[in-house]
């Protein structure tokens, strides 16, 4: 794996992807991707349909200065895969934890996609986190696979609005100290 640094954001490189930040040339494919309704449905944040406007406000606030959350595009470019693959994300929180997120298009679903990205980012820590944090919805085992696969533990069941949904949907969460 080796780690750089780009924009005070690092670029973290495994086996088949580069996390990197997000660009303005990954308009188109983070257009198609998240007006995807079952991307937007296991993710809190993205709606469904996308509105005018998501895509471009979502990288201003990817590459702002004064953002609280980090978000790399997994580029599979390195592995003769689009250059946008999915999203993975680092919220920061205070005593030193981050929470993490992501999503992988449907077309690469089952390739080990999530599970490299989770992993090569907790490596990195690119945060300095001791404690990261992870949620996803429980008609989602895949994702939560993703995270134990990475060395979380579960934590407990909670609940989270989804925006495509507009509603309410059960979590399991899980963590992984650090230090």
């Amino acid at each position: 794996m080796m780690f750089d640094q780009t924009n005070l954001q690092p670029v973290v490189t495994t086996a088949r992807l580069a996390l990197r930040p997000l660009r303005e040339a990954d308009r188109g494919l983070l257009q198609l991707y998240g007006d995807d309704i079952h991307v937007a449905r296991n993710t809190t944040k993205i709606p469904h349909p996308l509105p005018p406007g998501a895509i471009e406000a979502f990288i201003a606030r990817a590459q702002a200065d004064d953002r609280d959350e980090d978000f790399w595009a997994m580029d599979g470019s390195i592995a003769g895969l689009p250059d946008l693959v999915g999203v993975i994300g680092l919220e920061r929180m205070d005593r030193s934890q981050s929470e993490i997120g992501y999503w992988v298009a449907p077309a690469f679903w089952n390739a080990g996609l999530a599970s490299e990205a989770v992993e090569g980012l907790v490596a990195a820590n690119p945060h300095k986190a001791r404690t990261i944090f992870g949620s996803v919805f429980q008609d989602n085992p895949a994702s939560a696979r993703v995270l134990t696969h990475a060395g979380f533990e579960y934590l407990g069941d909670a609940e989270a609005f989804s925006v495509a949904r507009d509603a309410n949907v059960a979590t399991w969460t899980y963590i992984i100290k650090l230090d």
